[in-house]
């Protein structure tokens, strides 16, 4: 599709599609934020463990968004240059194509209903390692394949359907693009397409012996695009028409994107109620001795080639700040986290391990389970608080440390995005603890604006990266104070710690 855009052009649209929101932003031609609408949906939880979100939820909420936002900031429809979306991830719809109907409910990243399905399929090591050696991921419930299949299994008449060709299988953001251009386009991009557990990151396709393995036919799978690509024109009779849509990318890939992490080297972490960190490794896919993730990068038209990242997880990040809340009761606010921790000068040799849910990598323990230690008479209120944060940057402290033997590169600097970004005590002590500066920009938005820029850049809106780069940007920047060997006999404590919790 050729630009359309012109100076005329005021703003690049980003749909923000989250697990418990939708969200539309206004995103103008210096990267700020000019307008945005957020939308909550509610959560299904059919059985313990089960998660799902009713697709009419995700379609009314996010396009309940947009309208709002045009219509609260008197944009005229001739204002927009494109839309990005941006998406949770792994989330999976299956619909009929003749009618555009869903044929269950979304079955969201979280849930685990298809554990025994991937611990029977993965019991082979063979298998497992074919998994892995094509997809970048680990087998595990949290993707799209076996989602997929349950609902070709558990549906009655799926299966039949799929088998004629009828059913269509989306992660969020093809649905959503379904959806805005009325059915002419079933697409998504090379980052979603990355974390079904069906896509061969390295030949670039849908896998034959994925999808054979888990009972798929091949004709559900959208096609899939770089992530800068012409997905189609808005053409749904209830939102605004004739406008291209120009960028998707799942939600962690389009903030690295959004930080501008587009070299080698560079990485973002997102502090919310987990913990994602990405790091770029360019054109090379290292598969991880770690046990970390390999997934493809989004990338912008100006980029030659595909850019892969690695990336890892921690479980337990905003959620560890909600339980000392809500459980412990010794925090009111979550906000009032970084002045208690500050009153103290250090733990004294408390420290937190954060294994609610067991641990992820680079330690792999699905059985280890939370716990303190170095309880003294002496330990009180805010020496468990800022064991608590301290926690969280010591577990992104191991990450980069496993990303680094991985890539064979070096961390120059951490950018950081997230609701427990704003932390100052967190960050500086992130700092502190990697030993390199970490980076805060003002505008936490580096989701929404991931989306943005990979749109903008394709229609034109933006000419060139360059021209990104100089765009106007607001950053704090916290740098190491603490000196190598205080850091080494924290970071110690912390692994000790972590030995004696795994299971």
């Amino acid at each position: 599709m050729a630009s359309t855009c012109s100076t005329t052009k005021s703003y690049v649209i980003a749909l923000d599609q989250g697990t418990t929101s939708s969200r539309a932003m206004l995103v103008d031609r210096l990267g700020r934020i000019a307008g945005m609408v957020q939308r909550p949906f509610p959560q299904i939880y059919p059985h313990p463990g089960w998660v799902e979100h009713d697709p009419q939820d995700i379609l009314s909420s996010q396009f309940g968004a947009l309208t709002e936002l045009l219509i609260s900031h008197d944009v005229d429809p001739k204002q927009i240059d494109s839309i990005g979306i941006t998406n949770q991830r792994e989330t999976t719809l299956v619909w009929d194509r003749e009618t555009g109907e869903p044929l269950y409910n979304a079955i969201v990243w979280q849930c685990r209903r298809t554990a025994d399905m991937i611990e029977s399929i993965a019991r082979d090591p063979e298998t497992a390692k074919r998994i892995t050696d094509t997809t970048g991921l680990i087998p595990d419930p949290y993707f799209s394949a076996s989602k997929i299949a349950w609902i070709l299994d558990q549906v009655p008449g799926a299966r039949q359907a799929a088998n004629a060709g009828r059913l269509a299988f989306g992660t969020v953001d093809s649905w959503l693009v379904w959806k805005l251009t009325y059915g002419q386009v079933h697409a998504t991009d090379m980052t979603n397409a990355s974390r079904t557990m069906l896509y061969d990151i390295h030949n670039l396709r849908w896998d034959p012996w994925l999808l054979d393995l888990f009972g798929i036919p091949e004709s559900m799978m959208p096609n899939v695009l770089p992530s800068a690509s012409s997905f189609g024109v808005t053409a749904n009779p209830g939102i605004v028409q004739g406008v291209p849509i120009c960028g998707v990318a799942g939600d962690q890939q389009a903030a690295l994107f959004g930080q501008r992490c587009w070299n080698p080297g560079d990485a973002k972490s997102t502090y919310g109620t987990g913990c994602f960190l990405l790091m770029n490794t360019g054109h090379d896919a290292c598969l991880s001795g770690h046990g970390l993730i390999t997934t493809i990068a989004a990338s912008a038209p100006q980029m030659e080639g595909v850019d892969y990242a690695l990336e890892g997880s921690v479980f337990m990040a905003g959620a560890l700040m909600q339980w000392l809340r809500d459980e412990l009761g010794i925090l009111e606010r979550v906000e009032d986290s970084a002045a208690i921790a500050s009153s103290v000068s250090d733990t004294e040799g408390v420290y937190i391990v954060p294994a609610f849910t067991g641990l992820g990598a680079p330690w792999w323990d699905a059985e280890a389970r939370g716990a303190i230690y170095g309880l003294t008479r002496g330990a009180g209120r805010a020496h468990i608080v800022r064991a608590a944060l301290e926690s969280l940057a010591y577990q992104v402290c191991d990450l980069v440390e496993a990303m680094e033997e991985d890539a064979n590169v070096s961390l120059r600097a951490l950018n950081v995005d997230g609701g427990a970004s704003t932390n100052d005590f967190l960050m500086q002590f992130q700092a502190d603890m990697l030993g390199r500066p970490v980076r805060r920009p003002e505008d936490a938005e580096a989701t929404a604006l991931g989306a943005a820029y990979l749109a903008g850049l394709k229609s034109g809106f933006w000419p060139s990266l360059e021209a990104i780069m100089e765009l106007p940007e607001r950053a704090e920047v916290f740098l190491p104070e603490d000196d190598l060997a205080n850091r080494s006999r924290l970071l110690d404590g912390w692994r000790a710690a972590v030995s004696r919790t795994r299971s």
